[in-house]
Order: C-alpha cells, then sequence, then structure tokens
C-alpha cells in the first residue's frame, strides 16, 4: 500500500524518537556498568525513563510543528497544483496556508498563473481558428436536427453514435428515451436490422443501400429503413449508416384500402351475377323481364355501392402527401399568408397533430378568408383551432354578415389560383374527405371545417427538440467485456441526486424529486437528462419544502415512487452510477427493487470518497466545498434542486476524473481501489449493506 507523505513523515520522526531512546538506553547502560555500583540502578533506571518521555514530547511536539506547517501545506498545495494543472481551475492558489515554505508557495502560485495565461492565449488562438468551423458545424446541425428521416450512425456492435431529433422523437418511449452510445435493440427489434447488416458486411460493393421494415420492440410502430455502411467509420469497419421513415399509417391505409377494394370483389360480383341470372331466368320463362325482381337487386346493389362510397371517402384522405401537421404552425402559416396580402389575422390554436396536406389547408383557408374579406366587408378575423371530440375544427370567424350558400358554393367551385382547370376548394376537402360549413347570428360569423385524425402534441425537451446528438470518438472507442477492466473515458456514467420529504427510509421517508445525466466518452451529453417530480405517496414536511422547493402541490399529479425508480433504472443501464454521498440516494432505489423486480447491478462512484482521494482526508468533502474548490459555476438558485445538484455532481465527477487520470489511475477497477483507502468516510457503496435488501 503506497504511504503518503505524510505518513512517511510521521514515519521518519518515530524512527527518529526510537532512535533517541535505544541510544540514551545505551548510553545509561554504558554509564551503569562503568560505574558498577549497584545502588546506582534505580537513579539510572528513573532517568531513562525522564529523559524517554521528554525526547518523546519533544520528537512529537516537533512532529506536530512539521505537519501543520510544512507537511499538510505540502499536500494542500500539491493537490491545488494538480486540480489547476489537470481540471481546468483558474482561482489563484493561497500562498497564506504555505507561507513556512518559502518561496515555494509563490513559486506555485507564478507557475500556475502563467500556466492558466498560457492555457488562455492558446484557448484564444484555437478559438479564432475554429470560429469558422463551429459555425459550419452548427448550420450542418440544424440542417440535420430536422430532416424528414430518423438518422442514425450505429456502431458494428450496434451501439448509437449519432441521432437526430426526428429519430429521438420515433423512437424514444416514456420510460426508455434514445441515448448515446446505447444499444439500438433497446428501441428496435433486432431481426431484421441483424440481416441487412450481415448482407451488407458480406456485399462486395461496399456502397451497396439496403432497404428494410422493421418494427419497435412492442409492434406499435412499423419502420421503412435504409442502410449502408459508414464510409468514415473511425476504424470499424462494420459502422453504418440508417434512416428510418414511420410508414405506420401508410400501412394501415394501405391494408384499408386492401379490404375495400377485396369487399368490392365480394359483395358487388355476386350480386351483379344474381342479378344477371334472374334476368336470364325471366327471359327464359316469360320472355319479359319482371321489373320488380330487378328493383330489389338493383336497390340491394345501390346500397352496397353506397357503403363502400362512403368507406372510400373515408379512405381518400389516408394517403400521400398527408401528413401530422402542428396545428399552431397551421395558424402560423395562414398568418403569414394573409400577412402578404395586408389582411390581419388573430389566432388561437391548440397543441395538437393533425394529418392533413398543410399546404393545401392553408390554401383553402386563405382563399376563404380573402373572398370574405372582399366580399363581404368582413372585420377582425380570426382563426381558431380545438379539439371537438375525436376531431380538430378549424374555425374561421369574423365580425359581419353571414354566407349565404349561393356565395360559399361559388368560392369552393372556383380554382384557387385563379387559373381555369386549377385546384378548387371543394377537391381539397374531398381528398381530406371533409365538408366547409358556415354559421352567422348577428353581426358575426364563421365557417368551419373539421379534420381527423388528431392527437395531442407533448412538449419536448427544448434542447433535443432540434438538435442532433452525436459522439463519432464512439467509433474507436474500445470495448471491454467487463466494466471494471475498461479505462474510465470508455464507460458511460449516469450521475444522480434526490430530493426527499426527509432523511430517514426506514421510518417512511420517500423520493419528491429525482434527476440524472449521462456522461459518455468523457463529456455530458446534452439533452440526455431524467428530471423527474415524483409523488411520495404521504405529504412533504414543511421543513423538507424549504431546502429543495418541492410542495404537495408540485406532486399531486405526478408520477409514483416506483415508476420514477423503474424509469431511472432504465435510463442507468449499462453505466456506472455516480452520485454526491451515494449511500443515502441509492437507500432509497435499493428498497424498490424486491417490488419492481428489477436489480440495479451498476458499480457505483461516490464523489465523496473521490475528493477524498484527491485532497485526503484533511479537507472538507461537502458538494457546496468542492464547487468552490474546483471552480464549478452553480448558481445559487439551483442548489438544493435535484438537477441543479446533479449538474454539479457532474462538473465535479469529471474534473476529479481528470485529475486521478493525470495521476495514473486510467481503469475504473483502479478508482475502486483508490477510494477504498477513505472507505471510514463512507461505507464502501459497492458492497450493498443487509438492510439494502429488505423495505
Amino acid at each position: 500500500m503506497r504511504i503518503g507523505l505524510r505518513g512517511r513523515i510521521l514515519l521518519f520522526f518515530v524512527a527518529i524518537a526510537l532512535g533517541s531512546i535505544v541510544a540514551l538506553g545505551m548510553g545509561l547502560w554504558f554509564g551503569y556498568h562503568r560505574q558498577g555500583s549497584p545502588d546506582m540502578l534505580n537513579a539510572f533506571v528513573q532517568g531513562a525513563v525522564a529523559a524517554g518521555f521528554g525526547i518523546l514530547a519533544l520528537v512529537a511536539g516537533v512532529w506536530f510543528l512539521f505537519d501543520t506547517h510544512l507537511a499538510r501545506p505540502m499536500e494542500q498545495l500539491a493537490s491545488a497544483l494538480r486540480v489547476r494543472t489537470h481540471a481546468d481551475v483558474a482561482e489563484d492558489i493561497d500562498a497564506a496556508q504555505a507561507r513556512y515554505l518559502g518561496d515555494l508557495a509563490e513559486a506555485a502560485a507564478s507557475a500556475t498563473a502563467t500556466l492558466s495565461k498560457s492555457r488562455n492565449s492558446l484557448a484564444e488562438t484555437v478559438a479564432r481558428e475554429t470560429a469558422r468551423l463551429a459555425s459550419d458545424k452548427n448550420k450542418l446541425e440544424h440542417l440535420l436536427s430536422d430532416v424528414p428521416p430518423a438518422v442514425l450512425l450505429c456502431t458494428g456492435r450496434h451501439h448509437i453514435v449519432f441521432y437526430n431529433s426526428v429519430a429521438h422523437r420515433m423512437l424514444s418511449g416514456q420510460k426508455s428515451p434514445v441515448c448515446l452510445g446505447k444499444n439500438l435493440f433497446d428501441y428496435l427489434n433486432d431481426g431484421a436490422i441483424r440481416q441487412v447488416h450481415q448482407r451488407l458486411l458480406e456485399s462486395a460493393l461496399p456502397g451497396s443501400i439496403v432497404e428494410f421494415v422493421c418494427n419497435s420492440p412492442c409492434g406499435s410502430k412499423r419502420l421503412a429503413g435504409r442502410m449502408r455502411l459508414a464510409r468514415d467509420n473511425g476504424g470499424d469497419g462494420a459502422a453504418y449508416v440508417m434512416t428510418l421513415r414511420d410508414v405506420t399509417g401508410e400501412v394501415e391505409a394501405y391494408a384499408r384500402r386492401d379490404v375495400l377494394l377485396s369487399e368490392i370483389f365480394e359483395r358487388v360480383r355476386p350480386t351483379v351475377g344474381a342479378l344477371a341470372a334472374r334476368i336470364g331466368e325471366d327471359e327464359d320463362r316469360e320472355g319479359t323481364l319482371s321489373l320488380a325482381a330487378v328493383k330489389d337487386e338493383v336497390e340491394q346493389l345501390d346500397a352496397i355501392l353506397g357503403d363502400l362510397a362512403t368507406r372510400f371517402e373515408g379512405c381518400r384522405a389516408d394517403g400521400w402527401p398527408m401528413a401530422p401537421v402542428d396545428a399552431r404552425e397551421l395558424a402560423a402559416s395562414l398568418q403569414r399568408l394573409l400577412a402578404s396580402e395586408s389582411i390581419p389575422l388573430d389566432v388561437d390554436a391548440s397543441a395538437l397533430a393533425i394529418r392533413c396536406n398543410a399546404f393545401d389547408i392553408v390554401s383553402l383557408l386563405g382563399h376563404v378568408a380573402q373572398r370574405v374579406g372582399t366580399g363581404t366587408d368582413a372585420a377582425d378575423l380570426r382563426l381558431t383551432i380545438r379539439e371537438t371530440g375525436d376531431a380538430a375544427e378549424i374555425r374561421l370567424g369574423w365580425r359581419g354578415r353571414a354566407l349565404t350558400e349561393s356565395e360559399l358554393k361559388l368560392w369552393l367551385a372556383e380554382p384557387m389560383d385563379g387559373n381555369p382547370g386549377g385546384l378548387s376548394a371543394n377537391a381539397i376537402l374531398a381528398a381530406h374527405a371533409t365538408a366547409l360549413v358556415h354559421e352567422g347570428d348577428e353581426g358575426t360569423a364563421s365557417v368551419g371545417v373539421f379534420l381527423r385524425p388528431i392527437q395531442q402534441l407533448d412538449a419536448a425537451p427544448a434542447d433535443t427538440a432540434f438538435s442532433v446528438v452525436y459522439d463519432f470518438d464512439l467509433l474507436s472507442r474500445a470495448q471491454s467485456e467487463r466494466m471494471a477492466e475498461s479505462r474510465l473515458d470508455d464507460l458511460a456514467y449516469v450521475v444522480f441526486d434526490t430530493e426527499t420529504t426527509g432523511l430517514f427510509p426506514e421510518r417512511g421517508d420517500e423520493i419528491v424529486q429525482i434527476a440524472a445525466v449521462r456522461i459518455v466518452n468523457g463529456k455530458r451529453v446534452p439533452g440526455e437528462t431524467l428530471d423527474l417530480l415524483v409523488n411520495p405517496g404521504r405529504s412533504i414536511p414543511r421543513a423538507s419544502s424549504a431546502i429543495h422547493g418541492v410542495t404537495d402541490a408540485m406532486v399531486a399529479d405526478a408520477i409514483s415512487v416506483q415508476e420514477a425508480v423503474e424509469r431511472f433504472h432504465t435510463f442507468a443501464s449499462g453505466a456506472v452510477i455516480v452520485a454526491h454521498n451515494a449511500p443515502f440516494d441509492m437507500t432509497f432505489l435499493w428498497r424498490r427493487e424486491a417490488e419492481l423486480g428489477i436489480r440495479f447491478v451498476n458499480p457505483i462512484l461516490d464523489t465523496v470518497l473521490l475528493s477524498a482521494a484527491v485532497f485526503g482526508l484533511t479537507e472538507t468533502h461537502t458538494l457546496d466545498d468542492l464547487v468552490i474548490r474546483l471552480g464549478v459555476d452553480l448558481p445559487a438558485s439551483q442548489r438544493h434542486t435535484a438537477m441543479g445538484d446533479t449538474l454539479a455532481t457532474a462538473e465535479v465527477f469529471l474534473k476529479l476524473k481528470q485529475v486521478l487520470q493525470a495521476r495514473g489511475i486510467e481503469r475504473l477497477n483502479e478508482v475502486l481501489t483508490e477510494v477504498k483507502r477513505y472507505d471510514r468516510l463512507l461505507q464502501d457503496i459497492n458492497q450493498r449493506p443487509e438492510t439494502a435488501e429488505t423495505g
């Protein structure tokens, strides 16, 4: 076991004390034998004891002064140098704490100041040289973020290296968001993808593209994909690029049309055949046709055709180019169109997704609005889009007289672009299997249309709605079968924090908020976060709410503790868990394992123990102290919130990891061995206590 500086100095003074006592004893023994008088023995022994205690006191006093004013400041100075060299801490070294080290503290402060200036100068140079590249990169990211298909880049072992926002929305489930570095088959069935990938690897043409169809694990989505091997693959020759398009609606529409066509043959053909046979029988028997019999057959045929026609009208709105459109964007597009004609329009649109041809619907409403404005002297045009039953009601209202039936019929029949033979409003309405109806009373009027199907739009995270997430270094990252033997930067980490009703889970305290972020390839991944309010099933004490700000009203409609723990378990799968004072937070998770049928088998790192490994036991290791010591920017408003403390812990962890790597501690098992030296601060979180198995 490696002994630290202060330990070695202590051993040095112990050796001095023992050596002095031995020398004193030998001298007294030699003097006693020279004198040779038995009466002098007691005097010699008493003198030896008194001198021994004096030597011990003197050496202990000198050691204490040496340790306080020299050894301990040396360790503090070494830690300060490490974090300023390897963790990008910019604060000046406090020379006062090492004032007995002569010019050493001032020299160290001067060296770190020079290093900081050099680093800043280099950073400015690099920033100038990379500004253009960063601008081009941002433009490309915006272009790729919302292209129609989902785009993914995966390693040869099917781990995600790149995904755009469409892929995030398409593949993420409520309990399993898409995350960088995770296995693709957490989100898609693997059969078709593995087969296509193997075909590409065995293909003689390296640029081949293979199309396929696959399903989501629960079968709720049917996806059409295209795959090719990645050319610039970072050394992973099996890496591949894949695009996916959701064809669930198209497949269902084609299926409905196939059923309709089949029924046409199955239901109409027998009726027509029976009618033809009846006509032949009547002609053979009487030479004349029974009008009553023919009438019955024709009425039956007419009823069948009427039913099929109604169903066909419903199918006409199923096909291309229909697509889900945000009702708010639909309203904004109409507002811009009318603004170009100097026609003001107020809008009130709900957060709905409407399946329609957005361009045609905007053109239709714009055509009607222009006719209303010029033909009725209407004022105060207003567009309202709201959910009504299973449809979206789009209503264009105004202050003025109502339309007549003939006016509306004329406007809907005329070409909207003014060219003979152009697209009419009636054609658009027929394609959407709907109709435009008008209403009016004294002083106000409106026209409305109902479109279906619709769905409620969920709010998307601000940092992932229009973005691409990637780390191409993952293509060349080494893969180890055992996490303990992996390099620190080859591992994924989930840093988390909880807020609770109190400090005693064994007395019934529960989680009220849990937050987590992911770190992949040594960097925090933007957008890959978990931030959940949790209903603890009991009231939150006011004293606890005063600390973390979570109240009973905030969690009244929140998810249960069980669902929150289960979602965190999925989010953290395959990663190293990191927390500050991890035993406290993990206890709340462990006690739910048996109930949910899950188990947290992740390795766990505690930033308290990591801090002790970097700064030693003489320093304090609270999160507030580490934030200040390592120069982490954490606004006071975010302190003691789950996400605020999680972000602070993540930044602290990254800086501590850099310092440990600079000391040659490169692998997870080496870190775990190092922190065990300080387990007297906290229990070894990777050796689970017996109480964690119950509850």
